[in-house]
């Protein structure tokens, strides 16, 4: 039922307005409250789930982020990078503050391992968290908060595949 419901959502997004500057910024309006299995947001172009998504280019040039800093972040599981292609990674914008990833996305990346579904999480509103985005509680510091419900998410979830 749940992936049923999720494909309806893809569906309706695709008929969306979807954006892409010549910035190379992407962004959707899809939005969906339920959480969805990692091959499910494998198969949905990125752009319709994540919001705004940048590649190491723009994050140098637009937030003056190193590109030696990012990847760096990105080998530690500091930052949410999403594959789009081959080889390539895009990072979402709304997980960064002043110019670093905001605060706790380490320990929301070691209880979900995958980075679509991490992200799927971070942006959804969560009844853990009173119906509040857990990247939004992280900006403000609530990482107690965002850990123990990211907790319950992936014992919920059952088991990871990092390979997705």
């Amino acid at each position: 039922a749940l992936a049923s419901e999720f494909v309806q959502q893809i569906a309706a997004a695709h008929g969306a307005a979807n954006t892409a500057d010549e910035s190379g910024v992407s962004s959707s309006a899809f939005d969906s409250r339920k959480p969805a299995s990692p091959n499910d947001l494998q198969s949905v172009l990125i752009e319709d789930w994540a919001g705004e998504v940048a590649g190491s280019t723009y994050l140098e040039e637009n937030f003056r982020i190193p590109r030696s800093t990012l990847h760096r972040w990105q080998r530690r599981n500091e930052v949410v990078a999403l594959r789009k292609g081959g080889r390539k990674h895009v990072f979402p914008l709304a997980q960064f503050v002043d110019g670093r990833p905001a605060a706790g996305i380490s320990e929301v990346l070691s209880l979900i391992a995958n980075p679509r579904l991490a992200w799927f999480w971070l942006t959804r509103p969560s009844p853990d968290l009173d119906g509040r985005t857990p990247i939004e509680m992280l900006k403000h510091d609530k990482v107690r908060e965002v850990m123990q419900a990211a907790r319950d998410f992936s014992s919920a979830s059952g088991p990871k595949d990092p390979s997705v």
